[in-house]
């Protein structure tokens, strides 16, 4: 029998720790708050530190405030790497980025405990406020601002004294990037937060890549009036015309059918009274795609309809770019051997894109990357109800295990 076929890892103890990390930051209600940079998050930061050192890993944290464990490997080549985030939302689950985290830890334990050494270096990284401003990775990746006033962190704090506290320094941000030589591949387990594997009673995701995300403000102006002396057909209604978008909006992202998806999730009426027609809408919009082009090609299409809408509204329709965020597809050889490596074990597995964000994006902006889903329960997520059962979490390591030992042949 091969290595391969061979080592797994140990998923009481995995399942364990999920449980007393938990215990870091538990409400009253069952759910998690971690915030980035807490007392709490640096609480739970030190607990897997104090893990990472006893299964062997060399830990230390870079400029941006990630930690960073390593186990050497029979060359000096790039490393490697897996990981994701503690950090949660006000009232999160106990499986969100954590899952990914102590998964890592676990196959260094794994590997430790069977005196195996790979050829390429091995990492765990906790990447430094994920449910933020994504500062870690996008440090690790070269895209972040230099620049402290750029970041607006929602509960007020200066991102610079963040960072400086968890054990990072500001002053040197720049000297937390990597590039492909430092790092060859990184692969990210993660709850699927959604309920696509469930419906579909699969095991493993296999990640086809982090879908793009633009946002806009779409700004509507007509004419308020007196809701009961202005005729119909005199009207310069901005909430009429506002809902003819909401349903632009619906039907481009729906026909043709595809993995698309657009939403208009915020309204503001003014002056939002019951007997005014309404002069003035401001709503949200936000499309994602895993093509650019997909989103380019929408968004296009959807200011075309706008202007007709305008017209036959007798409004002004403006629409504000507010975010734009590249699509970071996963390598095709790392889905083929995740995809692989679940056969392997036994394991239902499809691809699918990822419609939330995650570290892997910005990892994949400077080196090869994949994701591992598993399912979460009802596709809860960001919720003390977030659940996986402790089996998947098992099945999702032992899929990220055989991965990492595929990789580390496939890089020789």
């Amino acid at each position: 029998m091969t290595l391969l076929q061979t080592l797994s890892i140990n998923g009481k103890r995995l399942n364990q720790s999920l449980d007393d990390l938990a215990q870091i930051g538990q409400l009253d209600n069952g759910g998690i708050c971690r915030l980035a940079f807490s007392s709490q998050d640096l609480q739970g930061r030190e607990l897997v530190r104090r893990w990472m050192l006893e299964a062997g890993l060399e830990v230390r944290f870079d400029a941006a405030g990630n930690m960073i464990g390593r186990r050497q490997g029979k060359t000096h080549g790039p490393a490697l790497a897996t990981g994701s985030h503690i950090d949660t939302v006000p009232c999160g689950g106990k499986f969100d980025g954590t899952l990914g985290v102590l998964a890592g830890l676990e196959i260094a334990r794994t590997l430790q405990e069977n005196n195996v050494e790979l050829d390429h270096p091995y990492e765990v990284i906790v990447f430094a406020d994920e449910e933020d401003t994504m500062i870690g990775s996008r440090a690790m990746a070269g895209t972040a601002s230099l620049d402290a006033a750029d970041y607006h962190r929602k509960d007020g704090r200066p991102i610079d004294q963040c960072v400086n506290q968890a054990g990072g320094n500001w002053a040197q941000l720049f000297k937390a990037r990597r590039t492909r030589q430092d790092i060859c591949a990184f692969i990210e387990l993660h709850v699927e937060q959604g309920g696509v594997l469930e419906m579909a009673q699969t095991q493993i995701g296999v990640v086809q890549g982090v879908v793009g995300l633009q946002r806009y403000q779409i700004h509507i102006t007509g004419r308020p009036n007196h809701a009961g002396t202005t005729p119909m057909d005199q009207r310069q209604d901005a909430l009429v015309a506002a809902a003819q978008v909401v349903l632009a909006v619906n039907r481009l992202a729906t026909n043709p059918p595809g993995a698309r998806v657009a939403t208009v999730g915020a309204l503001q009426v003014w002056p939002n009274a019951a007997n005014i027609v309404p002069g003035k809408v401001q709503a949200s919009l936000d499309v994602r795609d895993l093509s650019q082009v997909v989103i380019d090609t929408l968004v296009s299409d959807l200011r075309a309809e706008l202007d007709a809408i305008a017209r036959a509204t007798h409004t002004t329709i403006e629409v504000v770019p507010q975010l734009n965020v590249a699509p970071s597809p996963a390598a095709d050889h790392i889905q083929e051997i995740v995809a692989e490596a679940s056969r392997s074990l036994g394991l239902s597995h499809r691809p699918m894109p990822s419609r939330a964000g995650h570290d892997a994006l910005e990892m994949g902006r400077f080196t090869d990357m994949g994701m591992i889903f598993v399912p979460s329960e009802g596709g809860f997520s960001h919720s003390e109800v977030e659940y996986t059962t402790p089996e998947e979490c098992t099945q999702g390591a032992n899929v990220l295990l055989e991965t990492l030992l595929r990789l580390d042949r496939y890089y020789r």
